[in-house]
Formats: C-alpha cells, sequence, structure tokens
C-alpha cells in the first residue's frame, strides 16, 4: 500500500480534519456551564472551507489501486453535498445548543459526510460498502439524537432496523456479483459483464442468473436508502420522529448520495445489463412518484408531508438515470440534487425555527392564518413550495425539465423500451400537476385558511435568517443562472 494515496483524498482529508478540530474543542470545553457561544460558528467556517475545496478545479484521482476514484463529476456533487451540510450546520445552531450536546452533533455530522463522500468516490464495491455503513451508523444516532422523546427513539429503531436488512440485501447482491464475476472492482465487473452478456446473443443464459439476481438484491438495498416506493416504509415515521435538523440533512444530503452512486454504478459497472435495470428502474419510478404523492396529500403533519414529498423526489431524481448518455443523466441528476437541496432545507428551516418557538408545533393547521403574524417567513416558505412543485420561474421548474430531457434522451419511440420510456416521463409529468395541488395546500393554510388564533409572531435568530438567504438565493438565481448548469455539465 502506498500511503502516500491518502494526500490525494483532499475533501475527505477537510473533513477528518474538521472531526478532529471539534473534537478537541468539545473536548477541551466540555466543563463549561455557560454556552459555547462560538462552537457553531467555528464549525460553520470549517464546513465553508470544505465547500471551497470542493468547488476547486480538482484533478481526477485514482488510489489504492483504483479502490478511490474521483472525477470533475464527483467533485461537483460532493461540492453539492458540501454546501448543504453547510446549510445544516449553519441553521442548527439554537438547537444544538439548547441540545447541550452540539459538539457531539457536529461530530456525527461530518462523520456521516465523510462517509458519504467515500461512498461516491468508491471504485470497488466493498469500498462502496464500507463507505454507506460508514454514513449510515453515525446517522442512526442523529435520529435518536433527542433522547427525551419517544417518538425520536421510536424513528431511530426504524431507522436502524431497515438500514441493517437493507445492507445486509445489498451484500447478498454483491456476494451474486463476486461469485458472477470473481471481482469486486467495477471496472473488472463490468468487462467480465460484458464477456458473460456477450454468450447471452449465442444462446448460452447459464451465466446470466447470478448477475441477475445480484443487481436486484443490489438495487433493493439501495432502494432502502433513497426512500423509494416499495422500499420507503421507514421514511414517515423516522422522518416525523428524528430531530427537524436532522430531518432536513437525512431527506437532501443522504438522498443525493445514494441517488448519485446508484447512477454511476448503474452507467459505469452494469452497462450490460442496461435493458433489465431500466425496466426496473421505470417500474420503481412510477410507484415512488404516484404512490408518494398520493400519500402526501392525506398527511396532516408537516414532516411526515415532507417525508411522503422526499419519496416523490426521489422518484423524480432517479428518472435521470433512465436516459441513455451518461453525461446528460449525471448533469441532470446533480442539477436537480442542488436545486432540491436549497429548495428542502429552506422548508425544513422554517419548520424548525416555528417548530422551536412555538412549543413544537409541526402540525400543517397550526400554520393557517400563518401570513398574518410571520408574513416574511410565509413568503419564503412560498417560493419553497413553489420550486419543489415546479412552478415557473423557480429553479424547481428548470430542474424538472432538465430530468424530463435526461429521461428520454437517447431514447427511440419506436421500440418497446423507448415507448416505455417516454411514458414513464409523461406519468411524472402528470404528477407534477398532483404534487402542486399537495405543496399549494401549504400555501392555502397559510394565506386563506381564516385562524382566530394564528402562531404568534416572533423573531428568527441570526443562523435561521441566513440559512434562509443562502437557500432563498439558490432557489431564485441558480434557475435563471445558465452558469450553475453549465459548470455541472462541462464536469460531466
Amino acid at each position: 500500500m502506498n500511503y502516500t494515496d491518502f494526500l490525494k483524498m483532499i475533501p475527505e482529508a477537510v473533513l477528518v480534519a474538521i472531526l478532529i478540530i471539534t473534537f478537541i474543542a468539545d473536548f477541551a470545553t466540555a466543563k463549561q456551564t455557560e454556552v459555547r457561544k462560538w462552537m457553531n460558528p467555528l464549525v460553520s467556517i470549517m464546513f465553508c472551507v470544505l465547500t471551497v475545496v470542493c468547488l476547486l478545479p480538482l484533478p481526477a484521482v485514482h488510489a489504492f489501486g483504483d479502490m478511490y476514484i474521483t472525477s470533475s463529476s464527483v467533485n461537483v456533487i460532493k461540492a453539492i453535498l458540501a454546501l448543504g451540510s453547510l446549510i445544516v450546520v449553519i441553521q442548527s445552531r439554537v438547537w444544538a445548543e439548547k441540545s447541550q450536546k452540539e459538539g457531539e452533533f457536529y461530530m456525527l455530522l461530518t462523520s456521516t459526510l465523510l462517509g458519504m463522500f467515500v461512498m461516491v468516490s468508491a471504485g470497488n464495491f466493498l469500498m462502496f460498502f464500507l463507505g454507506l455503513e460508514m454514513a449510515s451508523v453515525p446517522l442512526a444516532t442523529m435520529v435518536a439524537f433527542d433522547m427525551k422523546r419517544n417518538e425520536s427513539a421510536e424513528g431511530a429503531a426504524k431507522f436502524i432496523l431497515t438500514a441493517t436488512f437493507s445492507s445486509g440485501v445489498m451484500l447478498y447482491g454483491i456476494s451474486f456479483i463476486y461469485g458472477a464475476c470473481g471481482t469486486l472492482y467495477f471496472d473488472d465487473v463490468r468487462h467480465q459483464l460484458l464477456t458473460i452478456f456477450a454468450s447471452f446473443s449465442d444462446g448460452d443464459t447459464s451465466k446470466m442468473l447470478l448477475p441477475v439476481m445480484g443487481l436486484v438484491f443490489f438495487f433493493s438495498g439501495l432502494g432502502f436508502k433513497i426512500s423509494l416506493v416499495p422500499f420507503h416504509f421507514w421514511t414517515a415515521d423516522t422522518y416525523q420522529g428524528a430531530p427537524t435538523t436532522v430531518t432536513g440533512y437525512l431527506s437532501v444530503i443522504s438522498k443525493g448520495a445514494a441517488a448519485f452512486t446508484l447512477l454511476a454504478i448503474f452507467f459505469h459497472v452494469f452497462t450490460p445489463m442496461m435493458r433489465y435495470w431500466h425496466v426496473l428502474l421505470m417500474i420503481v419510478v412510477v410507484l415512488s412518484i404516484t404512490i408518494a404523492n398520493l400519500f402526501a396529500i392525506r398527511q396532516s403533519e408537516l414532516k411526515r408531508f415532507m417525508a411522503f414529498s422526499s419519496i416523490s423526489q426521489a422518484g423524480y431524481i432517479m428518472l435521470a438515470a433512465i436516459g441513455y448518455d451518461w453525461a446528460n443523466s449525471v448533469t441532470a441528476l446533480s442539477y436537480y440534487i442542488l436545486i432540491y437541496v436549497v429548495a428542502n432545507m429552506a422548508v425544513f428551516s422554517i419548520i424548525s425555527v416555528v417548530e422551536q418557538n412555538n412549543g413544537g408545533k409541526t402540525d400543517i393547521d397550526d400554520y393557517n392564518g400563518f401570513y398574518q403574524t410571520n408574513p416574511k417567513l410565509s413568503f419564503l416558505m412560498t417560493l419553497a413550495m413553489f420550486s419543489l412543485g415546479g412552478i415557473p420561474p423557480f429553479a424547481g421548474m428548470f430542474s424538472k425539465f432538465f430530468v424530463f430531457m435526461a429521461g428520454v434522451h437517447g431514447a427511440d419511440i419506436h421500440t418497446t423500451i423507448g415507448a416505455w420510456g417516454y411514458a414513464v416521463v409523461f406519468i411524472a409529468l402528470l404528477n407534477t400537476v398532483v404534487s402542486l395541488y399537495y405543496y399549494l395546500k401549504i400555501v392555502k393554510a397559510m394565506y386563506i385558511k381564516h385562524n382566530d388564533h394564528p402562531l404568534p409572531t416572533f423573531k428568527s435568530d441570526c443562523n435561521t435568517k441566513f440559512a434562509l438567504a443562502l437557500c432563498t438565493t439558490g432557489i431564485l438565481l441558480f434557475g435563471i443562472c445558465s452558469y450553475v448548469y453549465q459548470w455541472i455539465a462541462t464536469a460531466a
């Protein structure tokens, strides 16, 4: 092993440095009785440095015998994940200080992000699995962070059980792939699959069973992580039970990392099996978008509502993967994740600040007449909901448009599989109308529904204001500023 390869892992090295500095700062001041007001600014500055580092034009890296691989597209998704984590850190200040365990929270968040970085840079199934578990274990602890609430413990238990089960299913699938190919390296697996499926044209199907089963089990395991239907059963309870800050992190950062990794493995490893995973993905995308939309309409609790919204958004994210061109698909998916990060974090920032100032209220009915007392927050919530729903001219409309275009790119409507691709995109387009209905329910509650006793007027803390300013800027500018999409497209 060449230990100098560690020096090539620059984003991961920055995260390790953040983890060490946070640990030392927390350990050295653990006995202080007063609130450590400097902790959040310190961590925020370090995550700002991480975001800047990820935005730098870092060279493509192959390390540890191609177990660790980066490219310009990988660096882009790392920058997006770092930006999302920065927003989470900024808006979490008040909640983290009240918990009196802010150091632990920041270390868990950093550890989770480190696992996601390793996962998206993996060039080997073993490296991928280690990165996934490195992210999942501290994430489960974050879900259970609020130990005084039974819902938090229940949500964490369901998350741990489903995460353990999905990891087992995924490992089972990886074992099938190893049995068929004799290797775990992505490039070698692809070459072996090309050889196996070349024999399919000769009528020899005996070698196909293991890789097909491996694909199904691997996809099922990662489907749990992304919250795709029918692997979504844990999502609503976990989102409701987890602290709101953690729910926001869970809904955007972990989902984005897993979705990008799945797309990369589909295109770079399972290329010879495209006909199989295309059909599988089409079915799952249609189910995720449709079923999640129908369940979202019925929700009365805002965090459960956002949970089903998140499942639907996961379907839209993976819609990019049914296309036939890697550059178009990864560009559309990365751009969608970026817009989803700023829009969804805006919603969760508002939910969090309302919850903190009103005794933990998170029901949709609690927001009736919210505009009367808090017009600014109502306006920002409206912008975020419009973006999530895809209403022009907000960034969400552009992200959905590019995903739809990527979904049919290269598809021939005159073939069966091509016609299915166009049908899936059409169904997704129809579901956009349904999603507009339930997103506008929140807007209706704030502006139209009468409430004799609306939530009282309150002042948001500076951190929440700054986080909302970042998110709102992204919602308004990321769509109309073509440079953002061009930057992602160039990296692809």
